[in-house]
């Protein structure tokens, strides 16, 4: 029994997530599915083409480079501190409970827009498709409450039926994008039409600065790869299977984006790919052109895709709300877990309401809710939004991971120091360049969105401290085995207990 003062060593007995329910091969389909292979490919150049034009292809093969060193911090605190709270643990443990509450605000912002934000392009792309081909209307907002209603379904009924939906999806949606890209590839070589010009920053129409901003929306089809992280409570042997899935899903999801959106420039044209918006579907005029019997497939493979990310990124955002209430740094309520189904229920359905709102909300103010531009404008602004909100937390989490890990026996100089630093210095070069270069509006003001945010949770920071230092004491202390080990800031009246792990 402890005493008044002292922490507790173990969470108290309540119904937890379900353990062991995943292997390898499952955290890599979670991080894999965020990104959205599809997705990413077939709407998100778009967004970078009219800022970086032809060198869209070269932005991503550098943010494929620059994930990766980033990686490497978010690699290093999963292997040693398993928690479904992923970076809010991380900075937690490593920068200190203050910093860990802000990095939970700045993924609720990251994660929490991304299942509005899929809701608004479902129902935008399948609008757009039926009034092409078949002269129907039906608006955007009633065709996207179908796969939220879907993605708060498998949220609720477990971990393990969201991933193997999401595992059919995954393979669905690669086989056709890269079944496309290697027809263009292959009729463009035999009519001697390649070129590596797009592989070039060169290639970028509005110079440095269309580079920097394309970057942003290249960056959005990387944010999820620390997926598996949130899943680290439910994966068998987390230590050595969370890191190598976030390695793995990294450089596969990330290569295939390089090969697919060079073989689009292509097949598009330099002139072509210049002019494109983010309403446009590229892939469906590739289709045409190049292999009309896949029109179809595309369709598919795109509404397949968008729909792995709502659920696999609702699912992550769900974890740490479940992580946060469990600590007590959000309402308990958020910690409840369907004793039968294993899942947090209640941030479950919360997440739900939240999402739909948001997209409806957004869609009605940026285009409305019968127009395609509405539901596009859900995607370009929400998407935007959350990929400044996840860089932040790539920087505090390498900031812990270097701070975490130094003194240690098993410290690396240059996979625990070198890498961290070079990763800081992209991500903050990154948010600085949206300051300095981008002048596009309302995208040139989200940074600022960003910067008030951080305000507000920070002061929400400061009252826990001054309010409720106990909840402080302990967060980020539970990981996947249980155990707790508590770093009691001084003038709370507790006690050090725990193990470390």
């Amino acid at each position: 029994m402890t005493t008044s003062n002292e922490l507790p060593t173990h969470t108290p007995a309540r119904p937890a997530l379900r353990t062991n329910a995943l292997g390898l091969g499952g955290a890599v389909i979670m991080s894999a599915a965020i990104m959205g292979p599809a997705v990413s490919t077939f709407f998100n150049p778009q967004f970078s083409t009219p800022f970086a034009g032809a060198a869209t292809p070269f932005v991503y093969f550098a943010c494929l480079v620059a994930m990766l060193i980033t990686a490497s911090g978010v690699m290093a605190m999963a292997a040693r501190l398993p928690s479904a709270g992923a970076f809010y643990t991380y900075v937690t443990r490593g920068l200190g409970p203050r910093s860990g509450f802000v990095t939970g605000g700045l993924m609720f912002v990251a994660y929490a827009l991304l299942p509005p934000a899929e809701i608004g392009l479902i129902g935008s792309y399948v609008q757009g498709t039926l009034e092409a081909e078949l002269g129907v209307h039906v608006p955007w907002w009633l065709l996207g409450l179908v796969p939220a209603a879907a993605m708060i379904f498998l949220a609720y009924e477990g971990i393990g039926s969201s991933i193997k939906t999401a595992l059919v999806l995954f393979t669905a949606e690669v086989i056709v994008v890269m079944v496309i890209s290697i027809i263009v590839v292959v009729k463009k070589g035999a009519e001697g039409g390649l070129t590596l010009a797009p592989l070039s920053p060169h290639s970028s129409p509005h110079g440095v600065g269309g580079l920097v901003t394309g970057f942003v929306f290249a960056a959005l089809s990387f944010v999820g790869f620390e997926g598996a992280a949130t899943l680290s409570e439910e994966v068998r042997k987390p230590r050595r299977n969370v890191p190598r899935a976030i390695l793995l899903s990294v450089i596969l999801v990330g290569g295939i984006y390089v090969f697919c959106i060079w073989a689009e420039v292509n097949g598009l044209g330099i002139e072509a790919t210049n002019n494109l918006t983010g309403s446009a579907t590229p892939w469906n005029d590739l289709a045409a052109q190049y292999a009309p019997w896949l029109n179809l497939f595309i369709v598919l493979a795109a509404v397949s895709s968008m729909f792995a990310v709502m659920v696999n990124s609702n699912n992550g955002i769900i974890r740490i709300f479940y992580a946060m209430g469990r600590e007590g740094l959000l309402p308990r309520w958020f910690a409840h877990v369907n004793p039968k189904r294993k899942t947090p229920t209640n941030a479950v359905f919360t997440q739900g309401a939240f999402s739909i709102a948001v997209a409806m909300i957004v869609g009605a103010l940026s285009g409305g809710l019968t127009s395609t531009s509405g539901g596009s404008n859900v995607y370009g602004y929400l998407g935007f939004l959350l990929t400044l909100g996840i860089l932040p937390v790539y920087v505090l989490t390498n900031l812990a991971a270097i701070r975490f890990l130094r003194g240690r026996p098993d410290f690396n100089p240059f996979f625990h120091l070198v890498l961290p630093v070079v990763g800081i210095v992209l991500m903050t070069g990154l948010l600085v360049g949206q300051i300095l270069l981008n002048t596009t509006e309302p995208y040139a003001s989200f940074v600022y969105v960003i910067v008030a945010w951080v305000v507000v949770v920070a002061a929400g920071a400061y009252w826990l401290g001054r309010r409720r230092p106990e909840a402080l004491a302990v967060a980020g202390s539970v990981l996947a085995t249980g155990d707790a080990e508590v770093d009691v800031p001084a003038g709370t009246g507790a006690t050090r207990s725990g193990n470390r792990t």
